[in-house]
């Protein structure tokens, strides 16, 4: 096989993308799980006339929620790599011998032989030893890089595309109860971002399926215990 070739099978790692697919798996479970007990415990409480207003004010203040702490939470990682990289330069600067050998025995933790790893780390700290101390001794790699606004951006859709399901639900004419419309309507949700999720990261669909479906029931079950509390 060509080494082109195994550039081309390599771009199916799924590592590139774990920054935007964990926000997106993370805002799509939230808004289903969040707006779902919204709605639930609304309805549970008999408050039916509330549901339109209060399901269309949890999908905009989610999602703007967690848009903006999404942000601020990867901005942070990409703070403190930033500081890693100024205390590394300094390092370099004040003792770039004991940075070598510090860079000589991560290659031999690695298993490299003592000479190889010495000649391995003087041929990268030539070319460049801050780049080499980034991936090696600290693993900052640019295909795992945070991005604070990709992040935030699908952070927010995928808040508002999930929220909108149990929403959804509660509006539709239904025979039964709205709290069954919307339970039934956001664990269809949760199922198919368990799939999704499931798909895109690699993992054993049922496992991460029923993990999501699991984890949402929960936070539903709990609210709507609580809607019918108030209630009474």
């Amino acid at each position: 096989m060509s080494l082109e070739a195994v550039y081309q099978r390599n771009l199916h790692h799924r590592g590139q993308s774990s920054g935007w697919l964990r926000a997106a798996v993370l805002g799509a479970n939230d808004g289903l799980v969040s707006n779902a007990s919204l709605l639930i415990g609304i309805a549970a409480a008999g408050k039916i006339d509330l549901l339109r207003v209060a399901g269309l004010a949890g999908i905009a203040a989610g999602a703007m929620s967690m848009a903006v702490g999404e942000y601020i939470s990867v901005r942070s990682q990409v703070d403190i790599e930033h500081s890693d990289r100024l205390m590394e330069i300094a390092h370099l600067k004040e003792d770039p011998e004991g940075e070598l050998l510090e860079l000589t025995q991560i290659y031999i933790d690695r298993g490299l032989a003592h000479e190889l790893a010495a000649q391995v780390a003087q041929a990268f700290t030539e070319k460049d030893a801050l780049e080499a101390h980034l991936r090696d001794e600290l693993g900052h790699h640019e295909a795992n890089q945070a991005k604070p606004i990709q992040a935030a951006i699908a952070s927010a859709i995928s808040f508002a595309a999930g929220a909108a399901i149990p929403l959804l639900g509660a509006l539709l004419p239904t025979t039964g109860g709205k709290v069954t419309t919307i339970i039934a309507f956001t664990l269809l949700g949760l199922a198919g971002t368990g799939y999704i999720s499931s798909r895109l990261a690699g993992s054993p669909v049922v496992r991460t399926t029923l993990r999501v479906l699991i984890g949402g029931s929960l936070g539903m079950a709990i609210t709507a215990g609580i809607g019918a509390l108030v209630r009474l």
